[in-house]
């Protein structure tokens, strides 16, 4: 059984990740319902929260959270895992003990990149430099991630890189790891962002600012230093938005 502190963090993530998939369909980072997010639960192995499929993002609640083990069983909640999330989640947490958090999504300007033959987020503006070396490609579409194989694929480059935080799969969208509900959707906001500045200076046709590699290292580091309390304050400000602070 587990003790009341860690009853009480789980209560938290519950409350969170049902706040960050709300969020996702305010601003449109969803697509229909499918996508997943997930959380690794404090004091136990293989315990992760996960939206159901058929659930809608914007009626999200924390008891329609899914509880499932390293299996994808369901532990509790009613409701089905989808296979692509089972995979992908469970792989990719296995993947990088650091990532707590995994949000998997095919929001429109990231899924843009993605669909670009070597597209890649370039350093033009300020935002896409809190990503400095902490993104990484799947340049090889392999189809739906119904089986575990594929679920693995996926997972393998965050699992030979710890300091990879956001996946581009081509074709298909993006995976964004973080140690925390917060950073994670603090980063896929900031990610999406960052993709659509892209996305519409290179509709204009003229050629990117590619800002100074010295000058997005140390950008990045001034980003990073205090992104953990900034992507707090943002989190919970977001959470008032939708009424759910």
């Amino acid at each position: 059984m587990l003790d009341k502190p860690v009853q009480t963090a789980i209560q938290q993530d519950r409350d969170d990740l049902a706040a960050a998939i709300r969020l996702a369909a305010h601003f449109d980072f969803h697509e229909g319902i499918c996508n997943h997010f997930s959380v690794q639960c404090e004091g136990a192995e293989e315990r992760y929260l996960i939206n159901s499929y058929g659930v809608h993002w914007s009626e999200m609640t924390a008891e329609k959270l899914l509880l499932i083990d390293g299996e994808g069983k369901v532990l509790e909640g009613d409701g089905e895992v989808e296979a692509s999330a089972r995979n992908i989640h469970i792989s990719s947490h296995r993947a990088n003990p650091r990532h707590k958090a995994i949000m998997h999504t095919h929001m429109p300007y990231a899924t843009a990149l993605a669909m670009l033959k070597g597209g890649r987020l370039l350093n033009a503006h300020q935002t896409a430099c809190r990503y400095h070396g902490r993104i990484g490609y799947d340049d090889e579409f392999g189809g739906l991630a119904v089986t575990e194989d594929e679920g693995e694929r996926i997972a393998a480059a965050t699992k030979a890189n710890q300091q990879i935080d956001v996946m581009f799969l081509a074709n298909h969208g993006v995976v964004v790891s973080a140690a925390s509900v917060a950073m994670a959707f603090d980063d896929l906001y900031y990610l999406e962002r960052a993709c659509r500045q892209q996305v519409l200076a290179m509709s204009t046709g003229l050629s990117l600012q590619i800002i100074a590699d010295d000058v997005v290292e140390q950008t990045a580091i001034q980003i990073r230093r205090d992104s953990e309390k900034f992507a707090q304050q943002h989190f919970t400000a977001l959470k008032r938005v939708i009424g759910m602070a």
